[in-house]
């Protein structure tokens, strides 16, 4: 990847700099971070660190700031700022109005962790599978289909991450983790990914059409739909469980077809709050107040989208004519 900040830098703009957190969590397996916007909790995820800390140095400091602020942490090294950062990221972006059209997974019974590899499971047969991360209940697909494993901190049956290297390009279809974007894996693992289906999943998964311009063809990320219970799920030690009371799993491919699609739709959604603000804007002026309008922040970060939605559908537009 020629500039591996790259994709970081397109996180960092689509995230809000006006959106306020509510509350965070650094649970055992994952971390919430929550706002409350309209009386309605939004929320992003990211997988916590494996490693415990007890010396960071900013817990009792995050409620209260813009998301974007603790998002500025994802361009950092120390894990729990980074994996803070990207659960922030993720709130701001992964917003329930601005999800594509998607597949709606079937929670399997008792793995509902495992939905994405069955759903996938039709197209990969006899197929090079690598899965880069460990899966709790991965084992059976390794055992009766061969499918290799690369994990950090690897276990009975897994290969270590250097194996990336030498499997990556080679491989028929590639299942990454989205937990390598906090923890600054994902360039290169994205770049050796090339010539392989590459299946980004995971509730860290933020939901950008973006994405394709770094090899990615599939999304297979989470849509939260009972905030207050995925909160307390993720607070009280749940890993797989999140899938059972706060998140279901969907599926998009990111064909040229989809990702238009997404971007009419999201620059659709992003003009009306445009238009909404700008009305709102002209009659606080006409009604004789001298201050800056209370919304200002929003409708500059809103017209900031606009213009980066508006750049990003011209650019697949102008591929798509070219081919």
């Amino acid at each position: 990847m020629e500039d591996p900040k790259r994709i970081y830098e397109c996180l960092l703009d689509y995230c809000s700099s006006t959106k306020i957190i509510e509350r965070v969590s650094i649970g055992l397996v994952w971390t919430v971070c929550q706002t409350l916007q309209h009386e309605a909790l939004h929320s992003g995820l990211s997988m916590t660190p494996v490693a415990p800390t007890r010396t960071l140095k900013w817990p009792g400091t995050l409620a209260g700031k813009p998301l974007k602020d603790v998002a500025q942490g994802i361009m950092q090294w120390e894990p729990y700022q980074a994996t803070t950062a990207m659960a922030a990221i993720n709130c701001s972006i992964n917003q329930g109005s601005d999800l594509p059209e998607c597949e709606l997974l079937t929670a399997q019974k008792g793995s509902a962790n495992l939905t994405v590899f069955e759903y996938f499971l039709p197209l990969i047969q006899n197929q090079k599978v690598v899965v880069i991360g460990h899966y709790p209940g991965i084992e059976h697909y390794i055992e009766q289909y061969g499918w290799q494993v690369l994990e950090r901190t690897p276990v009975t049956g897994d290969l270590p991450d250097p194996a990336c290297e030498f499997l990556l390009p080679d491989a028929d279809w590639i299942f990454l983790s989205a937990s390598s974007l906090a923890n600054k894996t994902f360039p290169r693992l994205a770049e050796l990914s090339q010539s392989a289906k590459t299946v980004l999943m995971g509730p860290t998964v933020p939901w950008l059409a973006e994405l394709y311009q770094f090899g990615i063809d599939y999304l297979a990320g989470v849509e939260v739909v009972d905030p207050q219970a995925l909160y307390q799920t993720a607070a009280e030690g749940g890993g797989v469980r999140i899938f059972e009371t706060g998140v279901r799993y969907k599926v998009l491919a990111l064909t040229e077809e989809n990702n238009l699609l997404w971007f009419k739709k999201k620059i659709a959604a992003t003009y009306t709050r445009k238009q909404t603000l700008s009305q709102a804007m002209d009659q606080w002026y006409s009604q004789g107040n001298n201050k800056r309008f209370p919304q200002y922040a929003e409708l500059h970060d809103t017209n900031h989208q606009l213009s980066l939605l508006d750049s990003g559908y011209k650019t697949l537009f102008d591929q798509q004519q070219s081919t």
